[in-house]
């Protein structure tokens, strides 16, 4: 049965492969299942709902990549989606939570749409590949802020509105094992560095009270509170445009930026450079976007932590089985959830989360890699990379990243007499980005 669905033999791979290579892939990426509902309860969501939200919505996106494009690719709510939909949409903009999941459907519907009528490499290949890599170089800044900020690390101070925290207190010295932990475990190469890091964390704050035990197992939390709450009709608004088009954006270079990474190391690049039923994987990554936002979490999307499973002989869509079915029996682990998504209040009005402090910090380290690949000799591409990146954390908003590095290279370039180099798409783009900031309040 297996042999016929997924063909194994002519993949090179056999079940017991496939099974490890699933297995792999789930715990470099569970650590989802304990960010996300910390990142969404900024939002006012609950934390219960979006934990189920996550697991099941990652289940679906897994299973229907494994089956319908038969690649090993698993899939999640992303890092970074998730901080612009609690931090920039709902916190700084005043979007209701419930909205910002609706613009996240349209952003999903929308991508839909595009993989059916192959549009989007039209737009890929617009984007220059120096913004490209800046944004998601600012992404990981944004997220390395937050979790030196949620650690302690780093709190605010009125000269300088941010300086060095206390570093002798209990919530930041766990932060800082924490974060040695895990640095130390990827050093050793260890498969799931932060998920074991985060649960050993967990336990070692348990005797000093910083955290709370409540069990390990029990029956998943009610996904009512989230299950179909989206307000489609309140995001398709004139001043949510560029909030959807944040959203598409960063689905789709996500999207496109993992297959082929991962791809690549796996062998499924043809000798013409075309991934094979690309289109086939790109449909399953919209479709667990439109369900996430269904369920009640933030964009879905194809998740680069696959190559780990890949680099274990993962060939094949029966990984992707493996790795959904241990989503499915994470949903019983909700006590752990709680345990280690659990804040310490240090003071009243200020609440530290010092075990999820560290994988936030991890994960941003390794969103700077795009750095080398960014042009820094061409003024045209440093200057509109740059601004991007450091607008991105010094705003707290991957919106305003976006939309002054496009607006800087839309100018840049013609000025210098390089406008051929500039897609319409990018003009059009800035353009866009220029009336919001005149007329519309977000």
């Amino acid at each position: 049965m297996a042999q016929d669905i997924f063909k194994l033999k002519e993949n090179n791979t056999t079940p017991r492969t496939e099974v490890l290579a699933g297995f792999t892939t789930f715990m470099t990426m569970s650590y989802i299942i304990f960010v996300q509902p910390v990142v969404l309860s900024i939002a006012g969501m609950d934390p219960g709902a979006v934990m189920v939200a996550t697991c099941v919505s990652a289940a679906i996106g897994t299973l229907i990549m494994g089956l319908f494009a038969n690649y090993p690719i698993a899939l999640a709510p992303a890092m970074g989606h998730n901080f612009f939909f609690a931090i920039t949409v709902v916190t700084i903009m005043k979007i209701p939570w419930q909205t910002a999941l609706g613009a996240t459907f349209i952003s999903g519907v929308l991508f839909l749409i595009l993989s059916i009528f192959g549009l989007r490499e039209t737009i890929i290949n617009a984007i220059p590949t120096s913004l490209k890599n800046a944004i998601a170089v600012g992404i990981g800044l944004l997220i390395a802020l937050v979790g030196f900020e949620w650690g302690g690390i780093v709190v605010d101070s009125p000269g300088t509105l941010v300086t060095l925290g206390n570093l002798t207190s209990p919530p930041v010295i766990l932060t800082l094992f924490g974060l040695l932990l895990m640095s130390i475990l990827m050093a050793l190469k260890i498969r799931g560095s932060i998920i074991i890091g985060i649960l050993v964390t967990a336990f070692v704050g348990l005797p000093f009270g910083l955290t709370t035990f409540h069990g390990v197992f029990a029956t998943p939390p009610s996904i009512s509170p989230t299950f179909f709450m989206l307000d489609i009709k309140g995001a398709v608004n004139l001043g949510l445009l560029s909030v959807i088009f944040v959203f598409f954006f960063l689905d789709l270079f996500d999207t496109i930026g993992t297959l082929i990474g991962v791809s690549e190391k796996a062998g499924f690049i043809d000798d013409k450079g075309n991934l094979p039923r690309a289109r086939q994987a790109l449909l399953s990554d919209a479709v667990a976007t439109i369900a996430g936002a269904l369920l009640g979490t933030s964009t879905v999307t194809s998740y680069i932590e696959s190559a780990t499973g890949v680099s274990e002989g993962g060939r094949t869509g029966l990984a992707n089985i493996i790795t959904a079915l241990l989503f499915i029996l994470a949903l019983f682990t909700f006590p752990l959830v709680k345990m280690i998504g659990g804040g310490y209040e240090v003071t009243k009005g200020v609440v530290m989360y010092p075990v999820i402090a560290p994988a936030l910090i991890i994960v941003g380290s390794l969103m700077l890699s795009g750095v080398a690949k960014i042009d820094w000799d061409d003024v045209t591409e440093a200057i509109p990379a740059f601004l991007t990146i450091v607008i991105m954390p010094f705003t707290v908003s991957i919106t305003e990243g976006i939309s002054i590095g496009f607006i800087s290279y839309a100018i840049l370039k013609p000025i210098s007499g390089k406008w051929k180099e500039v897609h319409w798409i990018m003009y059009l783009f800035a353009v866009l980005f220029v009336l919001r900031y005149i007329f519309l309040e977000i």
